[in-house]
């Protein structure tokens, strides 16, 4: 169902992996170039490919999702059973960088829009010490859940969360209630504000190197 994902970086002896999820209709390639920005030979990135689904969004058409997307505004339903089944995924991902020697406070989660709901979903309910979360123009899903959910062990995780002022695709409206809901459950979150729509911009990759540096070292 998944296809192998793509490993960047320090195949030797890294200190620390990243654990890095693109956005809808996208593949694992597609963050390969900021990565190379970023310039951080000591850290393993590992960029999964989402799997093909049709996604009603997009009229019930095929592509790379990492689960089915109904709506992007505040309180459109949800799809449960896709987020927990990638949930399940992306921490098989984490076991497999445990297994490889890399300690669980050294691996990161990160992504871009649908990809960056996911690690927020996924960080916030791991049961071991994660180093960080990376959440690019995207959303807290099944944020009322996350109060029940939520695992003590990863209550003071750091959260790099940044959105653009002209992202006509996740509504900053939408993208401020997740960090509303963040804040309520006591996460402090490392907020930064773009003038740039659903993209990344130069100074957001310098401030995510920066972010990455701290957490990992």
């Amino acid at each position: 169902m998944y296809d192998k994902p793509i490993e960047l970086g320090n195949h030797i002896n890294p200190v620390a992996s990243v654990i890095w999820l693109h956005g809808l209709g996208a593949d694992g390639n597609d963050f390969s170039p900021v990565i190379e920005m970023l310039d951080l030979p000591k850290i393993r990135f590992i960029l999964p490919h989402a799997p093909y689904r049709k996604v009603t969004i997009n009229n019930g058409h095929e592509l790379r999702a990492w689960y089915d997307l109904y709506g992007l505004s505040i309180g459109s339903r949800e799809d449960e059973t896709g987020i927990r089944e990638t949930q399940a995924h992306i921490e098989h991902l984490i076991e497999q960088e445990l297994s490889n020697g890399i300690p669980s406070n050294k691996i990161v989660l990160a992504g871009f829009s649908q990809g960056g709901a996911i690690v927020l979903h996924t960080a916030l309910r791991y049961r071991k010490k994660l180093a960080g979360v990376i959440a690019l123009s995207t959303y807290l899903p099944l944020k009322s859940l996350l109060n029940t959910e939520k695992s003590p062990t990863n209550q003071q995780i750091p959260i790099f969360m940044a959105h653009g002022s002209q992202d006509e695709v996740i509504s900053m409206a939408t993208c401020q209630a997740s960090l509303k809901a963040l804040q309520t459950e006591k996460y402090v979150v490392d907020w930064h504000e773009y003038p740039m729509a659903h993209s990344v911009s130069i100074d957001e990759i310098d401030e995510i190197r920066t972010f990455l540096l701290r957490i990992t070292e």
